[in-house]
């Protein structure tokens, strides 16, 4: 078990070569191959660039993902379609240079179908990362109750009629990434939960208790689907990220 350490919450910024190729590989201006090997090397530095600054445990820099949420999207069939801004909604307050952001909530974001898995969120993550570090390789999650932001009471129902129904199957397909990633060797996992403070602000709190749940629940339940998560492996420590 780790006692005490220094390492990022996950995500790096990328690279501008690697924004470019993202935006290449979407429209056919290069093929797969030619994106992995930009992703790759984006990994590499981000490995180089954490170990340089003497950390013990290290991540991919998160260069894999459009968001650090988005493995799940992507990996997982039902949630129909979606964009940057189902991850980013909300009123982002930065510096006189960045300046402040607003985005609302896409009106169409919904999961529509049953969850279906079509390959693990994060094992390719996880082989890539332990084989290019002699470091404790961390591996990131989304913690369950956070995609409460992808039911939709207009379009889930056909799928899952209540919120509750739809987070089930979400815990079901983290636990079962959680005990593949620990038969691969991984010893670190963090599970994303940003949310949790967020409730501290009205409008995200008023989002969250439309969704189903009392305020009062938030914590309570989320917590529980937290556990249920991490499951008995004594040997790997849990992280979150708030």
């Amino acid at each position: 078990m780790i006692a005490a350490h220094t390492d990022v919450v996950g995500s790096l910024l990328r690279p501008p070569e690697l924004l470019k190729a993202r935006s290449d590989v979407a429209v056919g201006k290069i093929t797969q191959t030619a994106f992995k090997a930009i992703e790759d090397q984006a990994v590499d530095e981000a490995v180089m660039l954490q170990e340089a600054v003497g950390l013990e445990v290290v991540t991919d820099g998160e260069m894999r993902r459009l968001s650090f949420q988005c493995q799940m999207t992507e990996a997982i069939t039902g949630f129909g379609e979606y964009d940057l801004d189902a991850f980013l909604w909300g009123d982002w307050h930065g510096d006189e240079d960045t300046g402040d952001l607003s985005l609302e909530r896409p009106k169409n974001l919904g999961v529509i179908g049953k969850l279906s898995r079509k390959r693990h969120l994060s094992a390719e993550e996880f082989i890539y990362l332990r084989a290019r570090t002699t470091r404790i390789p961390k591996i990131t999650l989304p913690s369950p109750s956070l995609w409460t932001n992808f039911w939709s009471s207009e379009h889930s129902p056909p799928a899952y009629p209540t919120l509750d129904s739809f987070l089930a199957d979400v815990v079901d397909i983290m636990r079962d990434e959680v005990a593949e990633l620990v038969r691969l060797g991984a010893t670190y996992i963090q599970l994303d939960a940003p949310h949790y403070p967020l409730l501290l602000d009205p409008k995200t709190r008023t989002f969250y208790e439309g969704q189903g749940w009392r305020l009062d629940q938030w914590l309570d339940r989320g917590i529980e689907m937290d556990n249920a998560v991490i499951g008995d492996f004594p040997k790997v420590t849990f992280g979150f990220h708030l």
